[in-house]
């Protein structure tokens, strides 16, 4: 590791990493710098925080609750359409949320498909405004994540040791007891800690589903503080408050995973489960995986359903709405490119480089905007650079995502090939150049379309500085929403999934191609 690092020019890295620090910490001092009075958090202000707080903690335990069993039953699962379904179970994950919510709203809303079962059997209606609302919304976003991190952990047990363990003699309940959950106790915080992050920081979900000051997250209390009180001070108050709840869950995170070690490394092969082969076991995990390809899926296909009579028909607004989301789009993945790149780098050398993803994560973007507004104002017309300031904020909000799946790869290339290329004197250009950058093609391909997605999906700042002539497609579906125009607006719906799934796939395929 020492040589392959010795190889790597962290500095660029350390540069990109400190300017994105100095962004999110920038702009919250410029924010409350600007502020005439030191700001005060009023009752509401507080029952928003502690709205917050516990909408983003029954979120992300629920996520991770739900996600053990489908991990578990997809690790003992090997089955046709295996890889296919784990794919599609991912999809909510890169779906834009105004998307999800009318597909969500389809399914479980007043005169949805569930209450309208649950009026025949004469049940009570499940309310999608307000707590309950967002709390579905969360779980329908990050179950997929949750189950794709403990997913990862069940495939980092090596097939020896359930080997081993059949030959023990264990039981099921042995193999949960020495394997499993020792595997639990080291990825759940992380997963936990990471979805309670992103609940935090919720702003679309609780603008389109929150129903009312009484289900207010700390985001919206913030656009509220801008859009409608200009309140400076309050707004830097609920962003550092926002900030200090974020990084007080990851330490938290990181304290309960101390001291709990891996299982080592194994021969890659796929893990013959011994424990699962009963009748029940198997009912049990089929029924499992329907449920959630169920929960996950069908309101993909309700969006779809509504969205499909109206696409040929829908304005030229909307269609040049879709032309702008992606001219951002494309801004913001080169920039989060740039510098989720670099920042990987330097990790090979310098490890808490990646704190700065965290950082990222528990960031307010309506912040991040309102100080970069506060700094152009005397020289030049906010309005004009709204649609760039959108995508710089999008590149920092995809980081961590980005930084994820590359430091990885980055790091297992080092330290396969560091020492080979520093023996033939390679450059530290020609390293990157000729050894990383085609080893980690296929990650680095993912995270593009990753960025270019989440981008596309964005209604954060957008939302708060756009003016009336001009709007990303989120926006406009928002605006459509807003006007009762539902039909038009499942149809921009339905093309803004399209669009969104499309970039990923494009990045993603040039990625694994000759990867």
């Amino acid at each position: 590791m020492a040589h392959s690092a010795q190889q790597i020019n962290p500095w660029f890295g350390v540069g990109a990493a400190t300017l994105v620090a100095a962004l999110i910490l920038g702009t919250l001092g410029v924010v409350g710098w600007a502020a005439p009075d030191a700001g005060r958090l009023s009752p509401s202000d507080w029952a928003a925080v502690r709205f917050t707080v516990s909408q983003a903690i029954l979120s992300a335990l629920l996520s991770v609750a739900l996600a053990i069993p489908v991990a578990r039953a997809l690790s003992r699962r090997h089955f046709l359409g295996r890889g296919l379904l784990v794919t599609l179970l991912g999809a909510p994950f890169l779906l834009p949320v105004i998307v999800a919510v009318m597909g969500l709203l389809a399914v479980f809303g007043r005169s949805g498909w569930v209450n309208q079962g649950l009026e025949l059997v004469g049940l009570p209606a499940i309310p999608i405004y307000g707590f309950h609302g967002v709390v579905i919304a969360h779980v329908f976003f990050n179950l997929p994540l949750a189950t794709r991190i403990i997913l990862q952990g069940w495939s980092g047990i090596p097939a020896e040791r359930f080997r081993l363990a059949a030959q023990l003699g264990f039981s099921p309940i042995d193999i949960w007891r020495h394997l499993e959950r020792p595997m639990l106790k080291r990825i759940a915080p992380g997963a936990f800690a990471i979805i309670f992050a992103i609940c935090l920081s919720s702003f679309a979900v609780a603008l389109t589903l929150g129903g009312g000051p009484r289900a207010t997250t700390v985001e919206l209390a913030i656009y509220q503080a801008f859009r409608f009180d200009f309140d400076l001070g309050k707004a830097a108050l609920l962003g550092t408050l926002q900030l200090g709840l974020a990084g007080s869950a990851a330490l938290l995170a990181l304290w309960l995973s101390a001291g709990q070690g891996g299982f080592g490394k194994g021969l890659d092969r796929v893990p013959k489960r011994w424990d699962s082969v009963s009748t029940s076991s198997k009912f049990i995990d089929a029924l499992v995986i329907g449920g959630a390809a169920l929960f996950l899926l069908v309101p993909l296909v309700a969006v779809t359903v509504r969205g499909i009579s109206a696409l040929p028909e829908l304005p030229l607004s909307v269609w040049l709405a879709a032309l702008l989301s992606l001219k951002v789009a494309f801004i913001s993945t080169c920039v989060a490119l740039a510098l989720s790149l670099s920042i990987a780098l330097a990790a090979v050398r310098f490890a808490w480089i990646e704190g700065v993803g965290l950082l990222a994560i528990a960031a307010s973007p309506l912040v991040i905007g309102t100080g970069l507004f506060i700094l152009i104002f005397p020289f030049a017309a906010p309005q004009d650079w709204a649609m760039l300031v959108t995508a710089c904020v999008n590149a920092v909000m995809a980081l961590p995502f980005a930084l994820r799946v590359l430091i990885p790869a980055v790091q297992d290339t080092c330290d396969g090939y560091g020492r080979l290329s520093l023996s033939l004197g390679m450059s530290r250009w020609a390293m990157v150049r000729m050894v990383i950058l085609p080893r980690v093609r296929a990650p680095l391909g993912f995270a593009i379309g990753l960025s270019a997605a989440l981008s596309m999906g964005d209604l954060g700042v957008v939302a708060l500085f756009a003016g009336t002539q001009e709007a990303t497609l989120p926006l406009q579906i928002f605006r459509l929403m807003g006007a009762y125009k539902m039909d038009v607006a499942a149809g921009a719906a339905l093309l803004l999934a399209l669009l969104s799934f499309g970039v990923f796939w494009m990045c993603d395929a040039w990625g694994r191609r000759n990867a």
